[in-house]
């Protein structure tokens, strides 16, 4: 059966990515619906130009219609449903504060020095707090190769060179699910929320940070970018507004609602690779690389697998998770232990922490080989 016509927006098809991302009061219109009375429904609405009532059935984890999430974000945390943390015995913990779900927001802001920010987080937390647990976490993570830090540190700014309205949508998730980031207690808690479906269908998996996008265009170097499995497309439109060629490729297998991009090639991406040099001269993007060997399909961790396998270039950049949740690339490994158990000639060069959704921990990873890559005896 032939695929629909393409659109950028389902329910909308006058939708066009530019003009949204030039429409500073559309954008904060949309925020202020969120902000105001966590009106979800009316926010997406409002930014996208989606139809009243809207009807669109959202399908990832589970099926839902946007107002249905709505009722559920009104009701807060009833039932557990802002229940993140949990004690070594499984209860629930309280809640962190607002204002600790602030400081974790603001870690992510353009208009903060990541590495700073992410220090403060610490230094300002309360001892035995879930805020302390969450900075303690987050900075036993983040690393960067020293031969590269300081080319790597991005400066803050109040004008970046995109709007980036999932970073404000991911924000008001953090305040209203009462969400302060990722943490041991956190991994005790399997569950989601209703509310990431339409992330998902909107944005994406997960959200790019003003931080990752900079130091993706410092370590392209010039070179283009292959956005391997790039869904919707919202990473490689967020790298093209940062000045990157970008060539996003997606077998197509799922359906999203939106739609940022409109030339995403249609294609299996190992054979995509031996197309094109098998991307040498290239950097290789995986957006939250599908695990497989499940009810989907695949070998367990066969798309990431062969990817780097097949790709001849020097640097490979990996959005997914940071702790062995087992929803990106392999089931029971991180991108940094697979590398190194399975593809040692590879160099970790960045871990940075990115804006993680509620239950979520997710980081972009970028390795490099060859004469490209830091010795990795450096200092």
């Amino acid at each position: 059966m032939a695929r629909p016509a393409f659109t950028h927006c389902v329910g909308n098809p006058a939708f066009n990515p530019d003009e949204l991302i030039g429409d500073a009061e559309r954008q904060k219109k949309a925020a202020e619906y969120l902000a105001k009375d966590d009106d979800l429904y009316t926010a997406s609405r409002v930014l996208l130009g989606l139809p009243e009532p809207d009807t669109y059935t959202y399908h990832a984890m589970t099926s839902v219609k946007l107002a249905e999430v709505q009722r559920v974000v009104s009701a807060g945390g009833v039932n557990g449903l802002h229940t993140w943390y949990r004690h070594e015995d499984r209860s629930p913990r309280d809640p962190p504060p607002r204002a600790d779900v602030d400081a974790y927001i603001s870690i992510f802001a353009p208009s903060t020095l990541t590495a700073s920010a992410l220090k403060n987080f610490g230094t300002n937390a309360k001892k035995g707090s879930i805020r302390s647990e969450v900075a303690a976490h987050l900075n036993q993570k983040r690393y960067m190769h020293p031969a590269v830090a300081s080319k790597l540190s991005i400066p803050k700014t109040k004008s970046p060179p995109s709007a980036n309205p999932y970073t404000d949508f991911w924000a008001w998730s953090c305040r209203s699910l009462e969400w302060c980031g990722p943490c041991e207690s956190a991994e005790r808690v399997a569950t989601s929320h209703h509310v990431l479906p339409i992330f998902m269908h909107h944005f994406g998996c997960a959200t790019p940070s003003h931080e990752s996008l900079a130091i993706l265009r410092i370590l392209a170097d010039g070179r283009p970018v292959a956005d391997m499995g790039s869904g919707n497309g919202y990473w490689t439109y967020m790298l093209r507004r940062y000045g990157l060629t970008v060539h996003p490729v997606d077998n197509m297998q799922s359906e999203w609602r939106v739609n940022w991009v409109s030339d995403t090639v249609v294609s299996d991406g190992v054979r995509w690779l031996r197309k094109h040099d098998n991307g040498r001269g290239m950097v290789l993007l995986l957006v939250y690389p599908v695990v497989g060997g499940g009810v989907g399909g695949g070998v367990e961790g066969g798309f990431t697998r062969h990817l780097v396998n097949n790709y001849q270039g020097d640097t490979i950049a990996v959005v997914g998770t940071q702790n062995r949740n087992g929803y990106t690339g392999f089931r029971g490994l991180t991108m940094d232990e697979y590398m190194a158990q399975e593809q040692k000639e590879w160099t970790k060069v960045v871990q940075i922490p990115l804006p993680s959704f509620a239950g979520k921990d997710e980081a972009l990873y970028i390795f490099q080989r060859g004469e490209r890559a830091p010795l990795k005896d450096d200092p």
